[in-house]
């Protein structure tokens, strides 16, 4: 498990600090579905490859997911390090260590390996279909509804797969389970839009253009406030049946910050960034919040 976190920290701020408070086996669940997820996006990120060397990469994972056969992960693994896909180093790292991820990806209990695979499966092939629309070098989305789709593929997934690892041998969460399962794949389309907003200057510059043209950035911005409730009223059903602290923890702390960053998005503009200092400043006041029984969906409907 350090070795995974160790990964976990060098590959995403946001989940390295909202992932360790959750109770096991989710903690050490969500930290590999979270590995895999970005090993995918990884190979989908790797603009300086062709789009069929990246769709044939992410065919191969795919591949690697429903067969994991120990020799051919450590081949993809030494194959995709050794080409250098990766700019930021701790995906680079990632890459060379596919074989411990899916070591520790079959190690789990069965129900959680069955709630993870299809959706990372189903994701990357979705992020294949999307790089397949590459033009000369760019892939540009013309429609909101082509915004919509190509978050769910990257991150409304995502929110599924949480989901029902989280109902995972909780019966306590079952009331509420439909709740969950309605706002989950909008919860997920809320970070990765708010995400997109904040990185359409480094996107387009390595040939992304996520934000369709033909829409004003006024509807995006409403869309992601509209998702963003969604997840408050997650998190609302998560409260209601007295759901581990670990668990509002770890969906509480996103929220937050993403509702943070589209508020300084919309006041600088792209590539504007909530500050580490502010960040820590969030963390307490949610940890502080939960330490005295308040309401963290309270915190929430404040925006």
């Amino acid at each position: 498990m350090a070795d995974l976190l160790d990964l976990l920290e060098k590959t995403s701020r946001t989940f390295a600090l909202s992932i360790p408070p959750l109770p096991e086996p989710t903690r050490r669940e969500v930290t590999v579905a979270y590995l895999l997820f970005r090993i995918a996006d990884t190979l989908e990120d790797a603009a300086h490859l062709s789009p069929e060397a990246r769709i044939r990469a992410l065919r191969d994972f795919i591949g690697l997911l429903r067969n994991p056969l120990p020799d051919e992960a450590s081949r993809l693994s030494g194959e995709w390090a050794g080409a250098g896909l990766a700019t930021n180093p701790g995906y680079q790292e990632l890459l060379g260590e596919i074989p411990l991820v899916l070591d520790a990806f079959g190690a789990l209990s069965p129900g959680a390996i069955e709630a993870i695979r299809g959706p990372v499966v189903q994701s990357a092939d979705g992020m294949a279909g999307f790089v397949a629309r590459t033009r000369d070098g760019r892939l540009s989305l013309q429609t909101l509804d082509d915004l919509k789709a190509y978050c769910y593929v990257v991150a409304g997934l995502v929110g599924e797969m949480l989901t029902e690892l989280f109902l995972l041998d909780r019966p306590q969460l079952t009331a509420v389970a439909p709740d969950l399962r309605k706002r989950a794949s909008s919860f997920g389309e809320a970070l990765q839009l708010v995400n997109i907003l904040k990185d359409a200057s480094g996107d387009a510059a390595e040939g992304r253009s996520y934000l369709p043209a033909s829409v004003p950035a006024r509807e995006v911005f409403a869309l992601a406030r509209r998702d963003l409730g969604a997840a408050g009223e997650y998190i609302e059903a998560l409260e209601r049946v007295r759901a581990p602290r670990g668990i509002l923890e770890f969906t509480v702390l996103p929220v937050e910050l993403a509702w943070a960053t589209l508020d300084r998005i919309e006041r600088e503009g792209p590539g504007a960034k909530v500050s580490r200092h502010e960040v820590f400043s969030l963390v307490r006041r949610v940890r502080e919040a939960l330490d005295a029984g308040d309401s963290v969906a309270a915190l929430c409907r404040l925006h």
